[in-house]
């Protein structure tokens, strides 16, 4: 629960908050009454930095005199202080120009991710779309070598989902093709997650056909029309840039970030939470974030779509980065990926 703070109060707090975001190093009263127009004194402010201490929204590191911010500061901070920076046209343009150039959605992600990195600083990172709520456009059967076919099911809007299947002999490309052709008679247009629950009574009155397909369909519904994709589940990019952070200094500190590109399926995990928020930001800080890997650092993240397909972008960072020009950032760039996959 945060306090209702005096005018005065929150006027210090931002400017410690702002000061430590550009600095990284801690804050005294000297410097705030020095460096920010706000009529006090070094006297004043250091009164007014202790109430804040006292209410929690500040911290004294031992080894200096000045303060920090605490997760309730910066929480503060994101919630009613800071005032948003506008995305340069160069980072527009940017962005643009280079997700642009994707020939197809796994290259946008990764390009998309390597972006934000470069621009934040910081751990950018993109989350595959989930299909369960993708429409099926078509679905290929194709012979592979030996007993084994390819299903290829193309998802509106360029997503695409394979699935190598086993099957009891080798079948004819013809045969393959009918058969192909009599399921997307039945299932184009349906969206993943309907095939899902409905396939057995949409195709049960073809189970005696010649190939075993159908009845192999039927046995496979699960692996078949679940929501991953072919397309890489996960990209992060900038981790150079969030390794040159002052808060990387010691070597020592490299563990923490080693350890959270090592558990791809924790990243996800958190991405995903955020995809119910229909394109809203979502920014947890430190201890708000239920992942012991993350109370270290801020996640600022959103949804993009892709058909009827979403997925997550977003920035994994220091507590101390510029919040301001970051949440925009993941805004813009989540927009600019629907814009690019919607229909014309």
């Amino acid at each position: 629960m945060q306090e209702l703070l005096s005018d005065r109060e929150r006027t210090i707090l931002r400017s410690i908050v702002y000061s430590f975001i550009q600095t990284a190093t801690p804050i005294g009263s000297r410097y705030i009454a020095k460096h920010h127009d706000i009529g006090l004194s070094p006297a004043t402010v250091r009164n007014v930095m202790s109430d804040l201490e006292y209410l929690g929204y500040i911290g004294h590191p031992h080894t200096s005199s000045g303060r920090v911010p605490t997760d309730k500061g910066y929480r503060c901070y994101v919630d009613s202080l800071m005032e948003f920076e506008q995305l340069s046209q160069e980072d527009q343009t940017t962005i643009q120009s280079q997700l642009q150039s994707g020939a197809d959605p796994e290259t946008v992600f990764r390009l998309t991710s390597k972006l934000i990195g470069a621009i934040s600083h910081q751990l950018g990172v993109v989350s595959a779309p989930r299909l369960n709520t993708g429409i099926l456009d078509k679905l290929e059967l194709v012979p592979l070598t030996g007993p084994r076919i390819l299903v290829v099911m193309s998802i509106r809007s360029g997503l695409v989902k394979t699935i190598t299947m086993e099957v009891s002999t080798e079948i004819p490309r013809a045969k393959l093709d009918d058969v192909g052709r009599l399921l997307n008679e039945r299932l184009a247009g349906l969206a993943l997650t309907e095939i899902r629950t409905t396939l057995y009574d949409r195709v049960q009155d073809m189970r005696g056909e010649e190939t075993g397909l159908i009845s192999l369909f039927i046995d496979s519904v699960d692996k078949l029309f679940d929501e991953q994709s072919s397309i890489e589940k996960l990209h992060i990019g900038g981790t150079a840039g969030i390794l040159s952070q002052p808060e990387f200094d010691h070597a020592d500190h490299y563990r923490s970030i080693i350890e959270l590109l090592d558990n791809e399926d924790m990243i996800v995990h958190v991405l995903e939470k955020t995809e119910s928020n229909n394109g809203i930001i979502a920014v947890s800080i430190g201890d708000e974030n239920d992942v012991k890997q993350l109370k270290e650092y801020s996640v600022v993240t959103s949804t993009y779509t892709v058909g009827n397909s979403t997925g997550s972008v977003g920035i994994i960072g220091t507590k101390r980065m510029n919040y301001s020009k970051m949440i925009p950032l993941v805004d813009y760039v989540a927009k600019t990926i629907s814009g690019m996959f919607s229909p014309p």
